[in-house]
């Protein structure tokens, strides 16, 4: 299984990484560092033998793609016996249209990608914690992050590959965009 990602950039990788730490310090979770890198999940895909293939169409589309800027707000839990807490990425026209190109791009490959990464059902997110929580414990981390805010806005400029090797996602690639953004004329 490998996962198609955007990471962030600087500021928001590092404030993202300062909350995982300090729900490690206070909570004892570690789940989520199973990918140490902050990112936005674009896919997960199951490749079979297509890994050079999958790696040529990543490099296609970031050469295609211009930067945008995602926000975030709040915080949100997928329910279940191991509830994932995560920063919401608010669905706008450019991440939809960017998800759209992608998932259509990759699945042309034939490869397998769960049904939650479809355009219909994908939820954009950071995880703050996974895996190893419950739902007690969330609901404390809940009330300790309550009075923090969670509107950013942050810039996406990449496509990167990262791939399971054992427990854990490794960055494998990384790949910019290619465009610039069209700014007005003053006028």
């Amino acid at each position: 299984m490998i996962a198609i990602v955007s990471l962030l950039d600087e500021e928001h990788s590092r404030k993202v990484k300062s909350l995982i730490d300090q729900i490690e310090e206070h909570f004892g979770l570690t789940g989520v560092q199973m990918t140490p890198y902050p990112h936005i999940t674009w896919l997960l895909a199951d490749l079979g033998g297509e890994f050079q293939n999958l790696k040529e169409c990543l490099r296609q589309v970031a050469g295609k793609a211009v930067p945008f800027n995602i926000l975030t707000t709040g915080l949100g839990i997928f329910t279940g016996e191991n509830p994932v807490l995560h920063i919401p990425v608010v669905r706008n026209q450019a991440t939809n249209n960017f998800h759209y190109v992608l998932f259509r791009q990759v699945s042309k490959l034939g490869v397998g990608i769960p049904k939650y990464y479809q355009p219909d059902a994908w939820v954009p997110h950071f995880s703050l914690a996974l895996a190893d929580t419950n739902p007690e414990v969330v609901a404390e981390i809940l009330q300790w992050l309550n009075e923090q805010n969670f509107n950013w806005n942050i810039h996406i400029n990449n496509l990167a590959i990262m791939t399971q090797c054992n427990n854990r996602f490794l960055k494998e690639d990384v790949f910019y965009f290619k465009k610039q953004a069209v700014t007005a004329l003053p006028g």
